[in-house]
């Protein structure tokens, strides 16, 4: 796990404890919540840019479609 990635979860881990009443006893679940939002955070955005990056490249409703199109 990258530095940066890990510092994020500790500090949204810490974040959560501090939402939740500063209780002790808790440090695996607030960990387990943050790993999970920071990831599918950074996974979402991914997700995210590859769609936008293929849309780009297909090439949809050009001219040259159309004409396919047209001639059958």
């Amino acid at each position: 796990m990258s530095l940066d990635l890990e510092r994020a979860i500790r500090e949204r881990a810490y974040q959560l404890w501090i939402e939740s009443g500063r209780l002790h006893g808790n440090a695996e679940a607030h960990w387990l919540a943050a790993q999970r939002e920071i990831l599918s955070a950074s996974f979402g955005s991914l997700g995210r840019a590859t769609a936008t990056a293929k849309k780009k490249q297909s090439p949809r409703n050009t001219s040259a479609s159309r004409k396919k199109r047209s001639v059958r």
